[in-house]
């Protein structure tokens, strides 16, 4: 199969796995932003095969995972407002927030609806015109143009019972905010491969430069992620971190500036609250102005009181790769697949979820 057949080819993975043993001489820490290389990594059991001085740590990035409680309280009690729709992707209707998650607002007669896309969302708007209908927008800058672009086809169709809650966000303010947090002493950053697909790998270019880390772009086969790898281990070798793209089939310098031009028509760069990092300056993505006829928060505004974190839950810190997730108490215990506790475990792309699944501990 053309593209994944031959990045896991075994034997160029043996000799990459060769390469990386022979010039790693000393501990490194590696933080794979993205939650699907954390998927990719232990389905395909990479930890084991690279040399025990290197650590890879998860990172805060999953959108259903950093979405803040807050922001998920917010969102039921939209859900609950008469006559009104709340559409969402599948994960974000089992995330627990302080009183119960969608799913269970749903369960008490509010109309959740799962969507596989915004374009679902226009269609119940379409197929609904005496209802409201509030799409819940997450995601990083990967999901964010598809969601500008149906606000303008919105705006276009003159569709005016169709709203979103904007819950976008930033990747490389995250990534700032970890590392000046401190908290974390890492070498080395793997750059989403997604992400970057669209921002460009010159976006990451202030990791080498103002934080002395080098960053390597990695796709999602075991082929991406040990080039990535290596590139890491011979910028710390050689201590000269710069910013290398192993995903170069997908990923350029510019990135896709199609979709930028269509985020930056629709959106405006904003702060964002992430769970587990608080509010991030500059991290999050509101509507302009020119399209407030589409912001839920203006729309249909809402009281939430204080919002409250599942007791015991260490997503937060497994989010900032402060703790991994075997180190939560709740990890396989109280909180499972079936009957997740927090976000992490309920997540197609959450690192416990991984951990869980994969069978690592």
């Amino acid at each position: 199969m053309k593209y994944i057949d031959e990045f896991r080819d075994p034997g160029a993975v043996q000799r990459l796995l060769t390469s990386i043993h022979n010039r790693s001489s000393r501990p490194i820490r590696l933080m794979e932003f993205c939650g699907g290389h954390t998927h990719a990594i232990l389905k395909f059991g990479l930890r084991q095969l690279l040399p025990p001085s290197i650590r890879l740590l998860s990172g805060p990035g999953c959108p259903v995972c950093v979405t803040a409680s807050t922001d998920l309280d917010r969102a039921i009690a939209m859900a609950h407002l008469p006559d009104l729709i709340l559409t969402t992707f599948g994960d974000m209707m089992r995330v627990p927030g302080s009183q119960g998650s969608l799913q269970d607002a749903k369960a008490q007669g509010a109309d959740v609806r799962m969507v596989y896309s915004t374009l679902d969302a226009l269609s119940i708007a379409r197929a609904n015109p005496d209802r409201q209908v509030i799409f819940l927008a997450i995601g990083f800058e990967t999901t964010a143009p598809t969601v500008a672009a149906a606000v303008l086809q919105a705006q276009a169709e003159g569709l005016d019972n169709f709203s979103i809650f904007s819950l976008h966000k930033l990747t490389p303010p995250a990534m700032k905010a970890i590392l000046e947090a401190g908290e974390v002493q890492l070498s080395g950053i793997i750059g989403p491969g997604h992400v970057t697909t669209v921002i460009g790998s010159n976006a990451w270019h202030f990791l080498p430069r103002d934080y002395g880390i080098p960053c390597a772009i990695a796709g999602f086969e075991p082929l991406d992620i040990l080039q990535a790898v290596y590139a890491l281990v011979d910028m710390v070798e050689r201590g000269a971190p710069a910013v290398s793209n192993a995903y170069r089939r997908s990923v350029r310098p510019e990135g896709n500036l199609v979709a930028q031009q269509m985020m930056q028509q629709v959106f405006q760069v904003s702060a964002a609250e992430w769970r587990g990092l608080g509010s991030v300056t500059d991290s999050g993505l509101s509507l302009r102005s020119e399209y407030a006829a589409f912001d839920a928060t203006r729309r249909f505004p809402v009281a939430v009181h204080s919002s409250l974190e599942p007791r015991g839950c260490l997503c937060g810190e497994v989010l900032r790769g402060v703790v991994e997730p075997p180190e939560c108490p709740l990890f396989d215990g109280a909180c499972t697949p079936e009957h997740p506790v927090g976000p992490c475990m309920v997540s197609s792309e959450g690192a416990c979820a991984a951990y869980a699944q994969y069978g690592e501990a």
